[in-house]
């Protein structure tokens, strides 16, 4: 993984310095709030519904033990005793005292952790594949490219207060486990015909109040042309990006209005400036980022094979683990084990200090010292052998994270919501944590298979109910609670948009409602292979309407 230079350590440090100051003159009222507010925010900073809340940076996901054990010191010594890990692959703390923040960033500077631009209209933190560098299916490692865009983006003189907040994700592999296409920008590595490494380019998704999928506007961009495309995009977009009204100032908007032929025509008419400047990747440098990310050695482990085997066929709940948590690596001895941070009835996303010095621990041990955190809200062990699996889980056990649920219905994302945050309408939590409970027996998960349901207490869609097989979205309708249930949507290389089913729901019958949409889908599937999503592709919304509302006009919220 990166390692900062003198460059990096004497930036941080300065930056944390000068918030510092920025906080001692706030405390003292030399800083009005709205002045300070801009700053805070440039630093991660937010003050939501009951206190301030720090969002850390964690760039595309990856970290290692003693960045791990330093986020446990920072919700033990700071905070309440956890951390929430976020779909941006970021952690939030809510409940840091102003005062405490400039200590909680010199601390995080001194493992190379920081939270610059975890808000603000900037770039946020580019997220990459949660599996990157080890799957089977990878073209190539998307990290070194996200850590790339990290040094061009932070503190970009000319892109630090763009019209709104600006997202880039990057994957490797043909399955798309990043979410591309509701991004800003997105990037999907491939290779030409002559084995050059570049870029599919996708610009213009995003969800919230207005979701739109991407579109690509470059089949090809070689790899040594990244920043200088990416730099028209965004000069693009800077200059013509809605600044009289928020909702309608996300890049996605501009792609809309102005149509993805004239957007395409005017980034290559600014590329065509930019191609041959100082902004061209050299291959040096390239090389330089990636050697950071080179693998670890993996020594041959066959014996784990038949250990496997034999652990699976004696212990039912180890197997169910192993088969739910655990998924193919480059390297046939080893796999990618998948935390998960949603136990039954649990707060998605959620861990405590205990459990991430146990994570860190763990990594040390049996994961080669590297940790990723996934947009999905998980922890990932990229590299595991087989072997090693039967003692990891033990040790996994005695903490409450052997959870077997990764990609089935209890594997909920869900934001914050209303109990915490400020912006919200509707509670996501206690939601997430009924469905849960309701549908966490073993045998019932097994049999609805993979089942994507997604969770965000309002329009902003920090849960990505829009692309949610499921997606629930918490709004306000005469001072109550009230859930807009969506069907159909995804995320993956398929992306599609959920489509609203009807009118909502109290929160006392969104699980009953739930409960009613699996059992339309497990009477409807033409096989038990037939998963969710595709069969509601294959009979679309008016069965799930029917069942219901027992009214087929139903009428969306």
């Amino acid at each position: 993984m990166y390692r900062y230079d003198e460059f990096d350590h004497a930036f941080v440090s300065g930056r944390v310095e000068q918030f510092r100051d920025q906080v001692e003159r706030r405390l003292s009222g030399e800083l009005a709030e709205d002045a300070f507010k801009p700053l805070r925010l440039m630093n991660g900073v937010y003050l939501q519904l009951h206190a301030y809340m720090l969002r850390v940076a964690i760039p595309y996901g990856t970290l290692n033990s003693k960045q791990m054990r330093m986020l446990a010191h920072i919700g033990r010594k700071y905070d309440r005793g956890y951390g929430h890990f976020t779909t941006r692959q970021n952690i939030q703390y809510n409940w840091p005292k102003l005062s405490d923040t400039p200590d909680i960033l010199a601390e995080l500077a001194s493992v190379e952790m920081h939270a610059l631009q975890t808000s603000g209209n900037c770039i946020r933190n580019v997220t990459a594949d949660h599996f990157a560098g080890a799957a089977a299916d990878e073209v190539a490692d998307p990290r070194p490219y996200a850590e790339i865009l990290r040094q061009w983006s932070s503190v970009h003189p000319e892109f630090s207060f763009l019209p709104r907040k600006f997202k880039i994700a990057v994957t490797g592999a043909e399955r798309d486990r990043a979410a591309i296409q509701v991004h800003d920008i997105g990037l999907h590595l491939k290779k030409n015909d002559k084995g050059e490494i570049g870029f599919a380019v996708y610009v213009g998704g995003g969800q919230g109040r207005t979701p739109l999928i991407a579109k690509k506007i470059k089949d090809f961009l070689p790899e040594q042309d990244l920043l200088s495309y990416i730099t028209a995009i965004m000069r693009v977009y800077n200059l013509h990006g809605r600044r009289d009204n928020k909702y309608k100032a996300r890049i996605k908007i501009l792609v809309h209005e102005t149509g993805v032929e004239e957007l395409t025509r005017q980034v290559d008419e600014e590329f065509a400036h930019l191609q041959e400047t100082e902004l061209k990747l050299p291959e040096s440098d390239v090389a330089a980022i990636t050697a950071y990310f080179a693998p670890p050695a993996l020594p041959a482990r066959a014996e784990g094979w038949a250990q496997l085997a034999g652990w699976k066929k004696q212990d039912e709940a180890f197997a169910r683990w192993v088969n739910q948590n655990v998924q193919p690596h480059k390297h046939p001895d080893y796999g990618m084990v998948t935390i998960s941070l949603k136990p039954i009835g649990g707060i998605p996303g959620d861990a405590s200090d205990v459990q991430m010095d146990v994570i860190a621990d763990l990594a040390e041990e049996f994961g080669n010292d590297e940790i990723r955190i996934s947009h999905e809200q998980n922890v990932i062990f990229p590299h595991v052998a087989l072997a090693d699996l039967e003692p990891l889980y033990r040790a996994l056990t005695a903490h409450g994270l052997e959870t077997a649920n990764s990609n089935l219905i209890t594997d909920i994302i869900a934001c914050p919501g209303l109990d915490y945050c400020a912006l919200a309408n509707a509670r996501s939590i206690p939601v997430a944590q009924e469905i849960s409970t309701r549908f966490g027996a073993p045998e019932r998960q097994a049999e609805i298979g993979e089942l994507k349901i997604k969770i965000s207490g309002c329009i902003n869609a920090c849960g990505h109910h829009h692309v949610g097989h499921i997606g629930l979205l918490g709004v306000e309708k005469k001072g109550a609670e009230l859930y807009q249930i969506t069907l159909g949507g995804s995320g993956d290389e398929h992306t599609s948009i959920g489509e609203i089913i009807g009118r909502g729901f109290e929160p006392a019958k969104v699980t009953d409602a739930i409960e009613t949409i699996v059992d339309t889908y497990l009477g409807l599937r033409q096989s038990k292979d037939e998963k969710f999503l595709d069969a509601y592709r294959r009979v679309g919304p008016q069965p799930f309407k029917d069942a219901l509302y027992g009214d087929a006009k139903a009428e969306a919220a």
